[in-house]
Formats: structure tokens, sequence, C-alpha cells
């Protein structure tokens, strides 16, 4: 399998196949059309399309940069971008995720978001304007009335329209119940929206014929807080009953930011209503608004984690490649003297130590991304317990999945940087702009603060019976014993001593909860956020093990000594299952040891944090 400078193909087939069998979806209705071939040739597409179209206009996207004319109020999008959008819509990639009948593929989310990792890899910035559009016509299919299904949906599924999510404020920002965007009911059964949103992702550009936006507002009389949101469908232009472009509706945007990263991708300031005419139609009942939100909310959710697993691949991949050919230093193992020869980085100690680091994490990201996949298909197929557990995993898994992928991001392009020297800190290679690019990942669509505190109160000490910790410990428990007897026990011990430590800590903090103690339970929540990305990954380097192992053993046949190494140096697959091997390893018996330390955080009963609430911060300027 030929090397692509972005993802490593040949892992994503071993995540897919080899530890979830993806293939055997097809034994459930809804997949039996596919097989392993269909899915091949699709992620084979997939890769083909971000290498060679999305890949190339990632770069001269980001230095033209979305723009804004501030005279017509119209956005445009780099024109880089326009070929890509084209090629991408033609593969029919937009609908990949939704039925046949309506115009897509009906792939499984497992299959889908694979192959969506080799698009993020080639362009984040690229695909926020598709994902948004996807996430915005799964919530017209969920919550429209038939009449306007036949207006949007097609042409939203083929790619033709695009979409957002409206969410934010001035004043609303994570504290979404604050907003002021308000909604009038008329007599056609319409609303008239007024407000202004900010900080909307692809909230307007040239790239589709019409943009539809579902935006989160508080009809008039409606309570305050959360309880009293609703949501709208409001297009950019008001379609004809046939489906064609009619009027232009009283929205506009008034402005696009200027960002650190993603600057290819237009953020946008949207003002609905400002001439009292904005149209809405409303998206399921009143009062819905941000049950039915969350239903995008959580899918975007796993896409930005998908993003920052994807621009991590990109960055390691570029980091291997860099190290592979930067001849700098000599080696210092090796007798120094006249003749010593200087060798590339990759050589030194220090230097592979951080590939390694970048490298176990991608792959557990990739592990961890394939298996909260596998269970949104599993929910939409399965029935009883088995639906009921894949639901409790889906859940649970989400926050973890979200905040340790893009914080990660942040770490691992850091890293690429680092391996490249003074070149990564330039334009020169790409791996600066990996980093720009990343930052935002921790921060929208729910920081990864919010995302501990869903974790911690809502999905385990709310949870009851605490049934989603309940099944996601059966699961690690399941790896144990599947590694029994194949993988080494200290690193099996490894996981099953990290479990018992978890426990300590879900204990301690049932106890602070059974005594009011919230600002303790808040205070250590990212902190317990962090070891359960860390547990998870660890779960999923011995699963890695109990399948790699009995691989490597049957193409080696025994091989030890120089023979295992010419074995190593000469066949690809012995070279994979080597590399995999050592990278679970390194995880296992490295890094998941920082994990017991950051439990001992969370139980240490230090209440500095707490205390530093009564005080004032000296040296800080007040504005």
């Amino acid at each position: 399998m030929p090397l692509n400078p972005l993802v490593d193909s040949r892992d994503v087939r071993f995540v897919l196949f080899e530890m979830l069998h993806a293939e055997t979806l097809n034994r459930y209705d809804l997949y039996a059309d596919f097989d392993r071939e269909i899915f091949e040739s699709t992620l084979g597409l997939a890769e083909q399309i971000s290498v060679n179209r999305i890949h190339p206009a990632n770069i001269a996207g980001d230095r033209e940069k979305a723009r804004f004319n501030p005279e017509t109020g119209d956005v445009t999008a780099p024109a880089q971008y326009r070929e890509a959008m084209k090629i991408f819509r033609e593969a029919g990639f937009p609908g990949m995720i939704f039925e046949q009948e309506l115009g897509g593929m009906g792939l499984p989310i497992l299959i889908s978001r694979a192959a969506f990792e080799y698009f993020f890899a080639g362009s984040i910035a690229f695909m926020t304007y598709m994902t948004l559009g996807m996430g915005a016509a799964n919530l017209v299919k969920k919550f429209m009335p038939d009449s306007l299904k036949k207006i949007y949906l097609e042409k939203m599924v083929s790619g033709k329209w695009g979409g957002t999510m409206c969410l934010t404020e001035a004043d609303a920002g994570s504290d979404v119940g604050a907003l002021k965007t308000r909604a009038v009911k008329q007599p056609d059964g319409t609303y008239l929206i007024t407000g202004q949103k900010i900080f909307i992702t692809a909230g307007d550009n040239d790239l589709y014929e019409n943009i539809i936006h579902p935006v989160l507002a508080r009809i008039e009389g409606d309570p305050a807080g959360t309880r009293g949101i609703s949501i709208f469908l409001v297009p950019k232009f008001i379609p004809e009953s046939d489906g064609s472009i009619g009027e232009r509706n009283d929205m506009v945007c008034s402005g696009i930011e200027h960002k650190m990263g993603l600057n290819g991708s237009a953020t946008c300031t949207l003002n609905f209503g400002d001439n009292g005419r904005c149209v809405g139609y409303l998206m399921g009942e009143e009062r819905q608004g941000m049950k039915i939100m969350f239903n995008m909310m959580n899918e975007a959710r796993i896409d930005v984690a998908l993003q920052g697993q994807a621009v991590s691949s990109a960055a390691y991949m570029h980091a291997v490649k860099y190290a592979r050919g930067r001849i700098q230093g000599n080696d210092m193992l090796q007798k120094q003297g006249p003749s010593s020869k200087p060798v590339t980085i990759i050589t030194h100690p220090d230097v592979r130590r951080m590939l390694l680091w970048m490298k176990t994490h991608v792959e557990a990201m990739r592990m961890l991304m394939s298996f909260t996949c596998l269970q949104m298909d599993l929910a939409h197929v399965e029935k009883g317990d088995a639906a009921a557990e894949a639901v409790a995993l889906l859940d649970f898994l989400i926050p973890i999945l979200k905040a340790g992928s893009t914080d990660n991001a942040w770490l691992i392009t850091s890293e690429a940087i680092q391996i490249h020297g003074g070149y990564g800190y330039c334009s020169d290679y790409p791996v600066e702009q990996y980093a720009r690019d990343s930052k935002i990942l921790s921060i929208f669509e729910g920081t990864n603060g919010i995302q501990a505190m869903d974790l911690t109160m809502r999905k385990l000490l709310m949870n009851p019976d605490m049934y989603n910790y309940m099944v996601y410990k059966k699961r690690i428990l399941e790896t144990v014993a599947m590694a029994e007897g194949i993988a080494d026990k200290k690193y099996i011990k490894a996981v099953s001593d990290g479990l018992g430590k978890i426990d300590v800590a879900v204990n301690f903090l049932n106890r602070k909860k059974g005594e009011g103690n919230f600002n303790h339970i808040l205070s250590t929540a990212k902190p317990l956020l962090n070891a359960f990305t860390m547990l998870s990954y660890a779960w999923m380097h011995l699963w890695t093990l109990s399948i790699a192992l009995p691989a490597m053993k049957k193409i080696s046949g025994g091989k030890v000594g120089r023979d295992l190494e010419d074995l190593i140096k000469n066949d690809s697959e012995a070279a994979y299952y080597h590399g995999k091997i050592l990278s679970s390893r390194f995880y296992l018996g490295s890094e998941f040891m920082k994990f017991f330390s950051i439990v001992d955080i969370i139980t240490s009963e230090e209440t500095a944090l707490l205390e530093s609430e009564s005080i004032i911060f000296t040296g800080a300027p007040d504005e």
C-alpha cells in the first residue's frame, strides 16, 4: 500500500477490518448491500480526492483566506476550494450517511467517518463547509414536515445547498440559555426571526446556491433559560414551491473574524431580521430547541474529534518524512572520529521518542474514534440490551473522544514543529499551519472544560446506577480477558490496575456528591476526563496487542535476532505489525504510567483551588 502523506492507510484497514470487522455489518438489513470491496473502494476514492484535490488547496486556501466585502455583505471562499468542492460533490460524498432513497450512499457511520479522516487530514478549513451542511441536512430529515423536506433535503444531501449551526451570541456563548434572538409567530405558521449570531462557521460563502441555517431563538413570551428555546430553519434564499431559488431572506453577514487558523473557513457574524422580514420555519416542536440541536451537536463533537485525529495524523506523517530525510549531527551511540558521518535525525533517540509518542497517540485516537462510530451504527441496527449498551457507550465516549483528541492535537502538532526545528516554525513546511488550525478544536462545539463537566456529572455521577460507566468497564474487562495468554502480563496488569484506580476516583467523587461538595467535583472534572482518556487509549492498545502479536508471530514463523530484523526490513506487513506492537508497548509501559498520578491528584483532597475563589489575583490589569 503506497504511503499516504497524511494518513496511514494500512492502519485504517487494521482498525476497520482486523479490530472491528466492519465488513460484518452487512448482516444487518440496513447495510445488507455492502461488503468489504465496496468499503475499500470508498476509502480508496476518499484517499485519492484528499491527496490530489483537497490537500493541495489547504496551504493556498490558508494564504488566500475567506474574504468579506463590506459593501455587498458577500463572503468569498478561497478560489482553490471550488474545484475541490466540485470533485467532492460529484463523488457523492456529501450524502455518505444518508439513505439511498434520499440520493445518498447509505454507508455505515463507521466507514463514512474513516473516509472523512482522509478529508480532514487534507484540509479542516475546506471541510467545515461540507460537514456543517451534512449536519443541518440531518436535522431537516428528522424534524421538518414532509412538505419542506421535499424542497430542501435532496439539494442538501447532494451538496448543492449548504448549512450551518447558529447558536452563539455575544452574551450567550457556552451559556446558550442567555440568548436574545427572538421569534414571533405569523398567521401563516412561519416566524419572524430577529437577532444576531456570532462565530458561525461557514455562515456565508459562494460555494453553495443556498445556505440553510438552523437558528436557536426564543419565541415571544416563552420562559427564560434553555427550557424556553426553540429552533428554526432559516434559509439564505427562500425557495419557491418547486425548489428553485426565490427571494433573498432578510439576513446578512455583517463581518467575518480574523483568526489564528482555519483562515479559509469563513467565521461569520450573521444579522437576522434587520428589516423585520426574516422568515423562519419551526423545526420540531416549540421549546424543544436544545434537545433538537443536540442531535446535531453530538455528531458535530464527533466530527471535531475526528478533525483533531486527522490533523494529528497529517502532522505525524509529515514529521516522519522530515526526520527520515533531514541530516543533522552524528550518531551519538557510535564511535566518534574523523570518519564518522552525519546521520538523519530519526537516528537520534530523542527524535524517535517524539515520533513514537505521536504515533501511539494518533493510533489510539483512530481506534477509539472507530469504536465509537461503530456504536452509532449498532445503536441504529441492534435491539434490546445490545442497542442499550451501544447508546450507553456512545454517550460516555463522546466527551472523552472530543476532548482527548483535540487536546492531544495541539500537543502533537507542536511536537511536529519541534521535529522540524526552525523550519517547522516557518511556513516552508505545513506543520505550523496544522498547529494554528488545531487550536480551535478544543474550544468550539463545547469547550473541553464543558466536556469534562458533561462526563463527570451527566454521564457518570448523575447517571442512574452509573449504567454508562458499567458498560464501559465491561468492555475493558472483555479486552483484558482476550489479552490473557497473548500479551505480556505487565501490560494486562497495567490496564487492569488502571480500571481499579479509576474506580477509586469515581467512588471518591460519589462521596463528595453525597456530601454536597460539588465545588470539589467540578474542580477535578478535567483531570478526571484526562484520566479516562488515558485509560481508553490503554484499552485500545491492549486490544491491539491481542491482534498484532499473533499476526506477527504467524508472519515471522518464530524468527528472532538478525533473521527477524531482515524480515522487518523486507516485508511491509512484518514492519507494520512490528511497529504496531512497539507503539502499544510504549503506551502501556511508559505513557500510561502517568495516568496513576492524575488519579492521585483527583483524590488528593488538596483545597488550594477551591480557596482561590476568595482571593484577588494581583499583578493583572483590571482591563
